[in-house]
């Protein structure tokens, strides 16, 4: 029996209203200049499996590279939070022990009354998952505050099928390569020791995003997934 190699992909539908609407309102929001009042902030998140070294592991040499045994003890998971702000060239990453609505809803408000403090609006772009939504800050916390917080945010959700269109994303494929890939982590205390070294880093590169898929080129190059108008 012959085996077919299978490769998966974020199939898009082939023509679908809501999925341009989205997609091009993203489009838009990165094409505008930095603006400090009004800035865009992109989010993303993913799991981490922790684990535990059974043996300890064998230093590298000049004649081989560090040997790892492959056995391991599953010690849960933690939950990556991605933050980036694609025109100053700033991310940080946050390390929590879970990935409720309430875990982001507290991260965000961190973010609005430090970094954010002064914008009159934050532009968030982010997945289209049933943890960045508005309720999720009067789950956290007193109506009144999570009302005021709500007023600072405006939502750019990307379309579903559409998650590359969100540059967080990028940034935590990034990381993710560079600083977790091929590593072990028994707890969320050195997985977040290794993140924040990361952000710190690339923050002292200051590598701005040059966004440069535009609307235009999103209606030539993905013409089939437009809807055909009838005259």
């Amino acid at each position: 029996m012959t085996q077919r190699k299978i490769q998966y992909w974020v199939i898009p539908p082939e023509a679908e209203a809501e999925f341009i609407a989205s997609k091009e309102e993203v489009l838009d929001t990165y094409e505008a200049p930095y603006n400090s009042e009004y800035p865009v902030l992109c989010m993303d998140e993913q799991p981490v499996q922790l684990h535990r070294e059974i043996r300890k592991s064998i230093p590298a040499t000049r004649k081989h590279a560090r040997r790892v045994d492959y056995e391991y003890e599953r010690c849960g998971t933690a939950s990556i939070f991605m933050f980036t702000e694609p025109l100053s060239g700033w991310r940080e990453v946050r390390v929590r022990d879970q990935r409720t609505k309430v875990d982001w809803a507290i991260e965000m408000e961190r973010l609005l009354t430090t970094r954010y403090r002064s914008a009159r609006k934050v532009i968030v772009v982010c997945d289209n998952l049933n943890t960045h939504i508005k309720g999720a800050f009067y789950e956290a916390f007193p109506a009144e505050k999570a009302r005021s917080l709500v007023r600072r945010i405006e939502f750019r959700q990307t379309p579903k099928h559409g998650s590359w269109l969100n540059i967080a994303e990028n940034e935590l494929s990034t990381m993710t390569r560079q600083c977790v890939t091929g590593r072990r982590f028994e707890s969320t205390r050195p997985l977040r020791a290794e993140t924040k070294a990361w952000s710190k880093d690339a923050n002292k590169k200051q590598r701005g995003v040059d966004w440069q898929f535009k609307v235009q080129d999103a209606r030539a190059k993905l013409k089939s997934l437009y809807p055909k108008i009838k005259s």
